[in-house]
């Protein structure tokens, strides 16, 4: 098996910080934002652009949580070990606001429609986005990311792993092939 590193550090804070921008400018500004990670790197992930659009539009609300899909997904019966986690919604719900789901990898898009019918539980949004780091295609179901900070069109036999550094001690996005 050989690992090729595909995205470094830089790349990473470049991407996420494009990101960032990319939601402001689409949401004019962050009146009614909710960013929502997907545990777990989605949500360390969504930190991050929560801090950099801080960065840019300062705001006394909080803009970041995390929603927790484990219960709402379809393959719990091949993968009944997952572990969950606690959803956390900023003060304010979801209801009327502009929701954006931030994952590491979008992929089949299997865990986005989980994190779509967990969201129902919520409220209803007036908006819901999709941020990822990677999109690498392969996708069962009808759905896209509206902010990308990759494209990496790769083989179903190999494996897209993002490392960050608050989880693994450095950021990094490899293949292994």
């Amino acid at each position: 098996m050989s690992t090729r590193v595909v995205l470094q550090q830089a790349d990473i804070t470049r991407a996420l910080t494009r990101i960032s921008h990319e939601i402001l400018e689409s949401n004019r500004g962050t009146d009614n934002l909710v960013i929502l990670g997907i545990p777990t790197r989605g949500v360390l992930l969504g930190q991050r652009i929560a801090g950099i659009i801080q960065g840019i539009e300062p705001t006394e609300r909080q803009l970041v949580g995390q929603i927790d899909v484990t219960m709402y997904r379809d393959d719990l019966a091949s993968h009944p070990t997952r572990t969950s986690s606690p959803t956390d919604i900023p003060v304010g719900g979801i209801e009327g606001a502009t929701i954006v789901l931030v994952d590491d990898v979008l992929y089949s898009g299997r865990t986005i429609r989980a994190a779509l019918d967990a969201l129902a539980d919520f409220g209803r949004p007036r908006a819901v986005r999709l941020a990822a780091l990677i999109d690498r295609g392969h996708r069962e179901l009808p759905i896209r990311a509206d902010f990308i900070g990759k494209n990496l069109p790769s083989a179903v036999s190999e494996r897209i792993n993002v490392r960050l550094q608050e989880l693994d001690g450095v950021d990094e996005v490899t293949i292994d092939s």
